[in-house]
C-alpha cells in the first residue's frame, strides 16, 4: 500500500483548487444528492480521493495520521467567511481534567487537520469549488496557538473548578465547549473552532 503522508496529501490537493467537487465527486461514481437526499459525507468522501487516500481511510499506515475537513465559506457583503464553526473534538470530561493542552486529543487533532475551504452556494447546489487548502503549521502561529491554548486552560479550568455541565458555548476566544447538535436535551460537549479561528486560519496561511 502506498504511504500518503500528510505533506503529500496537502500537495495533491492543492492541485484541485478552483475544480468543482461535485462534478469530480460524479466522476469518482460517489453519490450527492442523485437520490433526491443528501449523502452528508460525500465531500469527505471525495477529498480522501483526491488526496490519494483509498475511500473510507481517514488516516495513512504507521501512524502518520491526519484530518480532513471540509469547511464551506461564502460571500457577505462582498466578504468570504465561514458559513459555521467547525467541530475538532468531543469532549471528555476526564480525560480534559487529565491533560494540559499540548497533550490533549483537542491539540493534536487541531494541529494534524487538513482544512479545505469549499465554496457554499445553497443547499444542494450544482458546484462545490475547492477555494483554498491549509493547515495549521503553515500560519505564522505563535500568538495565535498561545490564545487557543488559553482558551482550552480557562475551559479546562472551568470544569474543573464547576463542572461539566458549566462549559458554555460563550466561553473563548477562538474555541469553544459546547453541546453536539442542535439541542434535543444532548449533554455532551465538544470543542469547537470558532467561526473567527476558521476564518483567520484562512486568512493567514501562506
Amino acid at each position: 500500500m502506498k504511504i500518503v503522508t500528510r505533506a503529500n496529501a496537502i500537495k495533491n490537493l492543492k492541485k484541485y483548487i478552483g475544480k468543482d467537487l461535485r462534478k469530480l465527486a460524479l466522476q469518482y461514481k460517489i453519490t450527492t444528492y442523485e437520490t433526491g437526499k443528501q449523502n452528508k459525507g460525500w465531500k469527505g468522501l471525495i477529498l480522501e480521493r483526491l488526496a490519494g487516500l483509498q475511500t473510507n481511510v481517514s488516516k495513512a499506515p504507521n501512524g502518520l495520521s491526519y484530518e480532513l475537513k471540509s469547511v464551506a465559506f461564502r460571500y457577505v457583503k462582498n466578504e468570504l467567511v465561514p458559513k459555521e464553526t467547525m467541530a475538532i473534538t468531543m469532549i471528555n470530561p476526564e480525560e480534559l481534567k487529565k491533560h494540559e493542552f499540548f497533550e490533549s486529543h483537542c491539540w493534536a487533532k487541531l494541529k494534524s487537520m487538513i482544512f479545505c475551504a469549499v465554496m457554499w452556494n445553497g443547499k444542494n447546489s450544482q458546484e462545490a469549488k475547492i477555494i483554498k487548502v491549509v493547515s495549521l503549521d503553515f500560519v505564522e502561529t505563535d500568538e495565535l496557538i498561545k490564545e487557543i491554548k488559553a482558551d482550552y486552560d480557562f475551559i479546562r479550568n472551568k470544569l474543573i473548578k464547576k463542572g461539566f455541565s458549566s462549559l458554555t458555548g460563550r466561553d473563548g476566544k477562538w474555541i469553544q465547549a459546547r453541546t453536539k447538535g442542535a439541542g434535543h436535551g444532548s449533554t455532551s460537549r465538544a470543542f469547537y473552532a470558532r467561526k473567527e479561528l476558521v476564518k483567520k486560519i484562512f486568512e493567514t496561511a501562506k
